[in-house]
Formats: C-alpha cells, structure tokens, sequence
C-alpha cells in the first residue's frame, strides 16, 4: 500500500454511516441524515449525522431533514455527496498529502446505475479509488465466516432500508436474496399501529426508542414496558400511553415475515452440500436489526436453521470492508468488479 495514502472503507447506510480506518478499525459511526436549507435553486448543507439528526421534527419550514439514502440506495445525489465528503474529511483530515483509497458496501442486487452513482459520489466527496463490494460479503467478513473455503456460510444483513440474506463460499456470493424491509420499515409499523389503536400521532424518533427500549421479535418472559408521548389525533393536544412489549411485537409482525419469506427463499436455492454446512454452522445475524431482543430465537423457529448474533453486528459490514480492502488481490480475483 502507497505510504501516505489513507485506505478507509464504508458502510454506507440507510440509517447509520460507519468509516473503518485501515490501522485504527472503526472510527465513525453517525446517523445518515442531512439537515438542508432550500433558498431558491441552491440547496446548502446546514448540518450532518449526530447534529441533523438531533434537528429531526424540531426545524423551522425553510430547514428540511432528511434521509438521502433510502432503501440501501442513494436517493439524493447532491446531498449524499456532501455527506460523503463530510465523513471522509472528518476521518481523513482536511489537509491530507494523498487522496483516500475507498471501499463502500452497496446492497445486493442494486443495478449498474446505482452503482455508479455511488462511485461517482464517492470520487466527486474526495476518494482517488472507489471499489464497491457487496453488502452480505463484506457482513460476512466482519462477522469472522470462513468465506474463502469451499463451505457453506449464510449470512443475515439486517440494516436500516434492506434486508440481505446470502449464502457466501470460496470468496464469492452463491445465491442471495434481497427485501426492502428493514429497520425503518419496524419503525413505521411502530407508528401505524400506535395511531390505529390509540388515536395517537408519534414521530419516528419517538418509534424508533420503542424498538429499542422495549420492541422484541417474540414474547418475553418478562415484557418491558415505557411512557410514550404524542399528539391525539382527535383532541390535537399532547397525550401520554404506555406500550408494553406484547404491543410492539404485535406491531411489527407483518416486516418480520417479509424477511423470514427472504432467509426461506434464500435456504431454498441453496445447493445441497452447501446446506448441510449452513445447517451445521447456523447463519449469521449482522446489521442493526440483529440487536432486536430474540431475533436470533424467532427466525431458528420459523426456519429452522440455527440463527446467532454476530459479535459486533452494526460494525460487521464497515469492518469486512476494511478487511477487503486489505486483501483485496485476492478478492479481485472471484469478484472483478469489486
């Protein structure tokens, strides 16, 4: 590797942006939302990750936040380049000698024109080099699989705006399977559910500490339980429920079905030899969404196959691409368009 020449690798999320560093590991990890100003024609950055997303639902008509990627894939060109070049200056340094070499993970199955715009957003934010590598394979690398054997691994990429299942062998991606359903989507349903059953109006923020504080994936043994507050939708004044565990589980039943239907689909094209490994092995859970309390035990239950948190889960897609950048001789050798 060139002396002086940073090699960084990205997860570029729907939710969350992390920056792997090659030598300090992971050393960003913040929200993937831009605080925008319109004023006319010009659209100006107002502020980035923590600070926008802070600004959620509290700005004046003029300041929009926003998400500029959606679904794993880039929905706002502009502002994502200028996210992109915030996060790599704030990593790299402002008065850096050389410009960064770059791997970002994009999703599975995204066409040759999403592609391209994150690599031309990439070089337009300040990279020298961009390499794409597949969401599943970089999760796969975090999570420690042994992907450069002939067995078989699954892995299980929870994020954000996606969900990725995919079987990995021998450097490469056997069969996958990809849903646009992720933690957003649990969010949502969090929202739909309290405003059907409690004539209650909540923001995403609000949904999103549900998930967290409370939500699961099955029953517990014991149910957690949290003050929720909103505006009444008949009333229109502020109102506070309790939501219990039960509730959330409930609410959030229908995306969880979407992405058991994709890990099933994924199981069923897999080639015999590779299935006795995945079975003896299990799949590994990656991303955010792995973090929701008895995930692992309720897609065991509806599959069948042994299902395990990875150690690390949000970090093991940045982390596997920084290892692939590292190696990535060998890997250009099963993937030529990394």
């Amino acid at each position: 590797m060139a002396i002086f020449t940073p090699y960084i690798a990205i997860d570029l999320g729907t939710v969350n942006v992390l920056v792997h560093d090659q030598g300090r590991g992971v050393v960003l990890q913040e929200p993937s939302v831009v605080a925008i100003s319109e004023d006319g024609n010009k659209t100006t950055i107002v502020e980035v990750g923590r600070a926008a997303k802070e600004m959620y639902g509290r700005t004046p008509e003029r300041i929009e936040v926003m998400r500029p990627l959606r679904d794993g894939v880039i929905a706002d060109y502009f502002v994502t380049q200028g996210m992109l070049e915030y996060f790599i200056s704030k990593v790299t340094g402002r008065l850096r000698l050389r410009k960064p070499v770059v791997m970002i993970s994009v999703p599975y199955g995204v066409t040759s024109v999403e592609r391209r715009a994150v690599r031309e957003a990439a070089l337009a934010a300040g990279a020298r080099e961009v390499h794409l590598i597949p969401e599943p394979l970089a999760a796969a690398i975090g999570a420690g699989l042994p992907i450069g054997t002939p067995t078989g691994n699954m892995v299980v990429d929870l994020g954000g705006g996606s969900t990725e299942a995919a079987v990995v062998s021998m450097n490469g991606i056997v069969c996958a399977e990809s849903v646009r359903v992720g933690g957003v989507h649990l969010d949502e349903a969090i929202i739909a559910y309290i405003r059907r059953k409690y004539n209650l109006v909540v923001g995403e923020p609000t949904a999103e500490a549900i998930k967290i504080k409370v939500g699961a994936a099955m029953e517990l043994a014991d149910p957690l339980e949290m003050q929720v507050q909103g505006r009444d939708q008949v009333a229109g004044l502020p109102k506070t429920i309790t939501i219990q565990t039960s509730e959330v589980t409930e609410a959030i039943a229908e995306p969880l079905s979407a992405i058991v239907n994709v890990i099933r689909a994924v199981l069923a094209k897999t080639p015999p030899e590779l299935s006795s490994d995945i079975i003896d092995r299990g799949m590994a859970l990656s991303g955010g969404g792995a973090l929701l309390r008895e995930i692992d035990a309720m897609i065991t239950r509806e599959t069948g196959v042994p299902a395990y948190v990875a150690d690390n889960p949000m970090a093991c897609t940045a982390l596997g691409a920084g290892k692939a950048l590292a190696e990535l001789p060998i890997l250009l050798r099963s993937i030529p368009d990394l």
